[in-house]
Parts: C-alpha cells; sequence; structure tokens
C-alpha cells in the first residue's frame, strides 16, 4: 500500500470514527484528553500496520478493539496510577472547581443515568457502552472485547440486573 493511500485512508477513519472513539476511551479513562491521547495512539498504530490488516472483521471493530487495548494498557500502567495520586491532590486542594470529568458527564444528557453507569464493573460498563451508546450488535461486541457472544449476552443481562435498582435509587433522590 502506498504512503498516500494509507495517509488518505488514515485520514478517513479519523474522520469517520474519531469522535466516538474519543467517547469510547472516555468511558474507560475518564478523563477526555487522556481520552484523546488514547485515540491518537490508537490511530498511531491502526496507520503502522494497516498493511497488516486481515480483513476478516470491519475496520471500525478493528479500530474498537486497538483503543480498547490501550485504554487497558494505559490503566495498568505507573504513570496513570501516579497521574491518579496527583488528581487526587488536585480535587481535594482545589474542590470548588469542578472536575473534568464532572464537567463533561454535566454537559450531556442524563447526567444521572450515565454516573449509574460508570459505577459498574468495567466488565459490564464496556458492554452497556458499546451496545446502547455506540449500537454495537452482541456479535461486533464479541469481536471487539475477544469473547463469546453468550458471553456478551450474560454481561449485558447482568449489567442491566444491576442498573434496574441503581436507577430507581437515582431517580428517588432526584425527586
Amino acid at each position: 500500500m502506498k504512503k498516500e493511500e494509507k495517509d488518505f485512508m488514515l485520514e478517513k477513519l479519523m474522520i469517520r470514527y474519531g469522535d466516538e472513539l474519543v467517547r469510547l476511551a472516555f468511558s474507560y479513562v475518564k478523563d477526555i484528553e487522556s481520552a484523546k491521547d488514547m485515540v491518537q495512539n490508537s490511530f498511531i498504530k491502526c496507520y503502522n500496520n494497516l498493511e497488516s490488516f486481515r480483513k476478516d472483521s470491519q475496520l471500525k471493530t478493528w479500530l474498537y478493539r486497538i483503543v480498547i487495548n490501550e485504554c487497558k494498557d494505559y490503566l495498568k500502567s505507573w504513570n496513570y496510577k501516579k497521574v491518579q495520586v496527583k488528581s487526587f491532590i488536585n480535587e481535594t486542594t482545589k474542590s470548588i472547581l469542578p472536575s473534568l470529568e464532572r464537567t463533561v458527564i454535566d454537559k450531556q444528557n442524563n447526567k444521572g443515568l450515565k454516573d449509574t453507569i460508570f459505577s459498574l464493573p468495567k466488565i459490564y460498563r464496556e458492554v452497556v457502552y458499546l451496545y446502547f451508546y455506540e449500537s454495537l450488535s452482541t456479535e461486533e461486541i464479541s469481536i471487539v472485547l475477544d469473547v463469546s457472544v453468550d458471553t456478551i449476552k450474560t454481561r449485558l443481562r447482568r449489567a442491566k440486573q444491576r442498573l434496574e435498582p441503581l436507577i430507581r435509587e437515582a431517580e428517588l433522590h432526584e425527586r
């Protein structure tokens, strides 16, 4: 593949999927700037490996997989843990100012629902996000997360079971 073709293809992918990949990364790292960094790193990996893309899945699901792996690696990193400590210190010393995460969530509709979803364990949060917010099918989620379709269905069912009482409780607090 020629460099010009790769450049053009990457640009198309960035325009088409950039925003939704940032939202996906944000659902993991809960920081908009870190999410943008994860997506940028993912596009670099995509560009470097475009020629090795096997085409046995869609480019979209391949990109989702790259972003999710990038986020998981980041969350395991020492740098992330160091940032978390600094973030905690900054939040406690500047508690008057809203956090970036809170500002982003507040700007979106259904703040209570999003808070409730973010309170779920990661394995449930990711399937809920991909299924309801990104409108991926269970088969596509299975490819993205590299687990069986039955596992995805089970996680969705369990997430719904966990969300039901939390949503009821959140509705009571809003009244």
